[in-house]
């Protein structure tokens, strides 16, 4: 975020001074993106990977900064509950074999902290939501103790009527009321950083918009919480509800968490913009830098409240700016849970981009013939069903829109993201191996949600909801560490 928050009391003048600031930063950013040297230098990959830890009985444990004090490693940091971990990957040039070498360190990393966690009798376990959380787990009590998130959470209580509510449809609906900011805890992401130039932003990212419900449907994760049966990715969701109450609006202005409010048309300024302009400052912190100042004197500014306010709204595609390397833009895409096995993960990053890049000559015609609103509606749709999504896509030889099976659609757009691939330097070896993994989800039509429904249907046949649950987990931890994706997992409960 670039600033530290040490305390989560502000007064009115704050609130005024940040927002002096804020439009300030919003203003040279402007003057920093008409710099065309502004941004340039090679692309790069970057992620961070939230994990739970978890007890022998695959139950969430409190020992996020026991961990952290024993590890010792700056790119650990502590996440909102105490029960999850987030490891902040190198960046890595796209240049021959990225997505590897990224794997590479998630496994270095997964194998250094199970080794620490297990002098504390504990586990790693990347997932999207723990199949094994009581509502009992998520509480005032089970926050991190540090002053970010007391902050966070005050600030979020204080914008509307509280408690929060929890409503998810599914087969299984859960309705409840929370009472602060730690169910939001309860998701665990894989979020990808992808550094673009100022002048390919807009297509990019207009580009990763339109493509996300289709590798969000494959890559979905997260079926279950509380033991309810909900959405294929129910992180979506669940963090809309846990960090605002929707009912205090006056206006329909979207939430704080939401897929966008249309197709970017000239770059990213104008999504630096609407953020200051639609989400009221929360933590008003302001840093000794003047980001005028700074930009005069040849610096790179440091723009600290318009990176700590981008850090307080949660799209879930987003704008990052960087002022390392002499400043650059990145878009992090944040969608994708954590899990089921490393080289999935980085598989549905590389599917991603891959698109993404390959539809670059196609995707001004493309969000033509897509209005923003079914792209919306595409997404919500690829995380409440998964595979089973049928999604709604432009048919532009036809001049019309169709609804596709999400499979077919993302099996038709293989040769696509193979291309993207190449053209952005991906060794050949990489790329068989990226797809290959992509290929054959889609043809056995798998991913870890349809997985872990499938192996939980079967044990509550035989045990209690609640052991049912503990043993779902139990198998998930040996398959992540015993398999390269969820393909190769036994599909029937060891006996």
């Amino acid at each position: 975020m670039g600033l530290s928050i040490s305390h989560d009391h502000f007064t009115a003048n704050d609130y005024l001074l940040f927002t002096e600031r804020l439009h300030a930063n919003l203003s040279t950013l402007q003057k920093l993106l008409q710099n065309p040297d502004f941004g340039q230098g090679p692309g790069s990959i970057g992620a961070e990977l939230e994990m739970y830890i978890v007890d022998d009985e695959c139950r969430p444990t409190h020992l996020n900064q026991r961990i952290a004090n024993l590890i010792n490693d700056p790119q650990l940091t502590l996440e909102l509950n105490q029960f999850n971990l987030e490891y902040n990957l190198s960046p890595v040039q796209i240049t021959h074999q990225p997505f590897r070498h990224i794997a590479k360190e998630i496994n270095c990393v997964v194998k250094r902290l199970n080794l620490c966690s297990q002098t504390l009798n504990a586990r790693i376990l990347p997932i999207g939501i723990l199949p094994t959380l009581e509502k009992k787990d998520i509480s005032a009590e089970a926050m991190t103790d540090i002053p970010r998130y007391h902050a966070l959470s005050k600030a979020l209580r204080s914008i509307g009527d509280m408690p929060f509510q929890i409503n998810i449809d599914g087969s299984h609906p859960l309705q409840m009321l929370s009472p602060d900011i730690t169910m939001e805890g309860a998701n665990t992401s894989f979020q990808i950083h992808y550094r673009v130039s100022p002048e390919h932003f807009a297509r990019r990212f207009n580009a990763i918009q339109l493509v996300t419900p289709i590798v969000l449907a494959l890559g979905a994760n997260s079926p279950t919480l509380f033991g309810h049966a909900l959405w294929q990715e129910t992180r979506i969701a669940l963090f809309k509800h846990s960090v605002e109450n929707r009912n205090h609006h006056k206006w329909h202005h979207p939430a704080r968490v939401n897929f966008g409010t249309g197709w970017v048309r000239e770059g990213a300024f104008e999504l630096f913009a609407e953020a200051v302009y639609l989400y009221a400052p929360i933590l008003p912190i302001t840093s000794h830098h003047n980001s005028q100042e700074q930009l005069n004197q040849g610096i790179t500014p440091a723009l600290d409240e318009l990176r700590l306010h981008q850090s307080s709204v949660w799209p879930w595609n987003r704008p990052v700016y960087d002022p390392a390397a002499n400043g650059h833009l990145r878009i992090e895409m944040r969608a994708l849970p954590a899990g089921p096995t490393i080289d999935d993960m980085v598989a549905n990053a590389a599917f991603l981009i891959g698109i993404a890049e390959g539809l670059n000559d196609t995707i001004e015609q493309l969000i033509i013939g897509l209005p923003f609103n079914y792209a919306k509606y595409n997404f919500y749709e690829a995380a409440k069903q998964g595979l089973d999504a049928a999604l709604i896509w432009p048919d532009t030889k036809n001049h019309q829109l169709k609804e596709i099976s999400v499979v077919n659609l993302a099996t038709e757009l293989l040769p696509i993201a193979e291309k993207g691939l190449y053209q952005i330097g991906i060794a050949e070896d990489e790329v068989r191996w990226l797809l290959g993994n992509i290929e054959q989800r889609l043809e056995q039509k798998i991913n870890g949600a349809s997985w872990q429904l499938k192996m939980l249907n079967q044990l509550k046949r035989k045990y209690h909801t609640t052991d049912a649950l503990k043993y779902l987990t139990e198998h998930y931890i040996q398959n992540f560490n015993n398999y390269a994706s969820i393909v190769e997992w036994p599909e029937q409960p060891c006996q």
